[in-house]
């Protein structure tokens, strides 16, 4: 008879993951315990688990470990992406503590689906097979359905959850049909087998078919033209704190996948995609700046102003190499500071003891409430791209990578859209420089970990913008791998 040999299980590449689900179940635990925590302590065991992922990832740089036959990578480039969920998510659950309380929605399941959701992002970042990433996806997806719609006593907000769940779910669908007909095509799940057993034959219809239905969902995680429509909806109608973390780390997690499979799996159809993502990029930022005109709710207009991001960061994919890869890393990471920031702002406003949304609450808020109103400006400037500000630092190396890959006109295009973007952005800071408020003015609602937040977003787009050569390094580095 012969001895049954268990597999290696290693869980070091997971640890990071372990360590931010760990802390989930411990806030769901803690809140079911019988003498109940208070909110403010499921709070700071939520954050100690993310800063704990963040020591963790940072521990691990330049250690690659695969796990589960290769399912898990963690690789350097899994770990810069990991770093930038872990600050959205820290930003996200520093703005979520007094802004639950107001909103008479604190609950530990609150915290625990943050910690999920984070999780879900993770494992995202480090998937090495389409099976787990299609997993990582549904956890990071469903997680963020709950949240959106969390506030039950706002009709807004689980009108947003609705639609984001709808939507999801056929995004979904497409994503599992093309991962279906990529098995069927290739035999494998492995995106390292993928690219094998296509080489030379990317062009099987089978396997085009299945690429072009994974692109799709991407599509919709990426808010990608013409995948885009839930977004206006799901951020103005999401809790803002919920909102900030759909915007960053989501879409962080989102990106990094989608940098792993087109370059990992698809670099044999380089050419196709290159085009296709092209004409996408173009689109993307067209629309989303172009809407967000028309915007007088501060929410939808920084809803499609990350529409037109991630177009910026699609420029970047478009231009490839380690050079477009690196600079959508950095772009990142940038974006995470500067639009977390921004929603921070609206979290710490309020009129009429209403949540300050439209354009118009924010008249006058430089004479009443200055370092309010010197922050808003500040993160608006940066989107704009002015320097010496992250955001510019972001978009020029996305674009120089681009010029460098020889896509002039698709620069011109991104340049002209960012110019385009200047007006609605600088339409608040008039608001509230040179403006009077009709009617009750906009209010500070005092938040310690708020401003705490506010002070990390804006230490973090002043330092990337002054210091951006090491942390470009690092993303270069850690996109390296993938593009040789």
């Amino acid at each position: 008879m012969t001895d049954l040999v268990m597999p290696p299980v290693l869980l070091g590449p997971l640890l990071p993951t372990l360590l931010v689900l760990g802390a989930g179940a411990l806030v769901l635990l803690l809140d079911l315990s019988p003498r109940p925590q208070g909110k403010e302590v499921l709070g700071a065991v939520a954050l100690a688990g993310i800063v704990g992922a963040l020591l963790a990832t940072l521990a691990r740089w330049g250690k690659s470990g695969r796990a589960f036959h290769d399912m898990v990578v963690l690789d350097n480039f899994a770990l810069f992406v990991n770093v930038v969920i872990c600050y959205a998510a820290a930003l996200s659950l520093l703005l979520s503590v007094d802004y639950v309380r107001r909103s008479r929605a604190e609950s530990g399941e609150y915290y625990a689906l943050v910690l999920f959701t984070t999780a879900g992002m993770m494992l995202l970042a480090a998937a090495g097979d389409l099976v787990v990433l299609f997993l990582a996806l549904e956890l990071m997806s469903l997680s963020l359905y709950v949240l959106a719609g969390l506030f039950t006593q706002a009709l807004a907000s689980s009108e947003a959850s609705m639609k984001y769940f709808i939507l999801g779910a056929f995004a979904s669908s497409f994503m599992l049909y093309g991962i279906a007909l990529t098995y069927g095509a290739t035999g494998t799940t492995n995106l390292d087998r993928i690219a094998a057993a296509v080489a030379g034959r990317s062009h099987d219809p089978l396997f085009v078919i299945g690429m072009g239905l994974l692109l799709v969902g991407f599509g919709f995680k990426t808010s990608s033209v013409p995948f885009h429509m839930w977004v206006p909806d799901v951020y103005q109608g999401a809790p803002t704190c919920v909102t900030a973390l759909i915007a960053t780390g989501s879409k962080a997690a989102a990106f990094g996948a989608l940098i792993r499979v087109l370059t990992v799996a698809l670099r044999g159809a380089q050419p196709d995609w290159t085009a296709l993502l092209w004409i996408v990029a173009v689109l993307t930022m067209t629309v989303g700046n172009v809407a967000a005109i028309a915007q007088s709710n501060l929410k939808r207009m920084l809803a499609y102003s990350s529409i037109a991001h991630a177009g910026y960061m699609l420029v970047g994919l478009v231009a490839g190499g380690m050079s477009g890869g690196g600079s959508v890393l950095f772009y990142l990471l940038t974006y995470t500071f500067t639009t977390a920031g921004a929603f921070g702002v609206v979290t710490l406003c309020e009129r009429a003891r209403a949540e300050a949304v439209e354009v118009g609450d924010y008249a006058g808020l430089a004479e009443r409430h200055p370092v309010l109103a010197a922050a808003l400006a500040l993160f608006l400037l940066s989107l704009i791209g002015v320097p010496p500000l992250a955001g510019f630092v972001g978009k020029f190396y996305v674009f120089g990578a681009a010029v460098r890959a020889g896509y002039l006109w698709l620069t011109v295009v991104a340049v002209l859209n960012s110019a385009l973007a200047a007006y609605y952005y600088l339409r608040v800071v008039v608001y509230m420089y040179m403006r009077q408020p009709e009617g009750a003015p906009v209010t500070y609602a005092p938040s310690l970990a708020g401003a705490l937040a506010l002070v990390v977003a804006l230490v973090g787009i002043v330092a990337l913008g002054v210091v951006p050569a090491p942390f470009v390094d690092l993303a270069q580095a850690a996109v390296a791998p993938l593009v040789r």
